[in-house]
């Protein structure tokens, strides 16, 4: 039986947006399966409030996000066939612009090491997408992105419910509006798999650690900045429009 890009492409997505951290200056990245029981163990006590491990793994995970989503983002303005899929291009790269600048000022307040590359997980959905072309790339696009936006979606109101951190308070807000922006600018192409997505989401694959675990940055390396250009600043990502109910399936 043949297996198509797309689908291939999807098959990889699966704890890479669900993560747990055990050191603080450069934490090891875990899979879902091996969710750390010390989430709620505080790691710091700050002027914005008592942090976590939970709180610092989220910091972590947005930023890693951001590092696959932003030039993803970026592939989809110049290869997407229709208007739909160049918008929401522009929408990850703003939207992930935003946050990763909210994700460097807060990791001075709070003395977390940010990653300065993705994951090799996230890396492979990056070239699993780049492998393909015209229509195929936008399917394979939108429903790699839409599992994964799924995914965080449940784990950003937990860290909102549970954090007594400010600053983590924050990000959580912030990353709640962007990811219903993508979530909603991802089904206006009309290109997601519902049925698929659903299982991706809730069946994901158990994946070693080592392919969730972004490379610890060099020593003294700068932290990667994700532009914004700036024909996109004023871009809104916070109000999404509605989807047209011709284009969800």
């Amino acid at each position: 039986m043949r297996i198509s890009r797309s689908t291939a492409g999807t098959a990889f997505v699966g704890g890479a947006m669900v993560l747990t951290l055990s050191a603080l200056a450069y934490p090891t990245m875990l899979g879902v399966q091996t969710t750390s029981s010390t989430q709620d163990r505080v790691v710091a006590n700050t002027q914005y409030g008592q942090l976590t491990e939970s709180d610092r793994d989220f910091v972590v995970k947005v930023r890693a996000a951001g590092l696959w989503e932003h030039p993803l983002g970026l592939l989809a303005m110049e290869r997407g066939t229709t208007p739909e899929m160049k918008e929401a291009g522009e929408h990850l790269v703003v939207g992930h612009g935003r946050l990763d600048e909210s994700c460097r000022r807060i990791s001075l307040e709070l003395g977390i090491t940010l990653p300065n590359q993705a994951s090799p997980q996230q890396q492979q959905f990056v070239e699993t997408i780049k492998s393909t072309n015209d229509k195929e790339f936008d399917t394979t696009a939108v429903n790699i992105m839409r599992v994964t936006h799924g995914q965080i979606f449940s784990v950003i109101a937990k860290v909102r419910a549970n954090t007594r951190n400010t600053l983590v308070r924050q990000l959580a807000d912030q990353a709640n509006d962007t990811v219903l922006d993508h979530i909603t600018v991802l089904e206006k192409t009309g290109l997601v798999n519902h049925e698929q997505v659903n299982f991706q989401q809730t069946s994901p694959p158990k994946m070693p650690r080592e392919q969730v675990t972004p490379p610890a940055p060099q020593a003294g390396s700068p932290v990667l900045v994700l532009e914004i250009p700036e024909e996109l600043k004023d871009l809104n990502t916070v109000s999404p429009a509605p989807t047209p109910a011709s284009t969800v399936k």
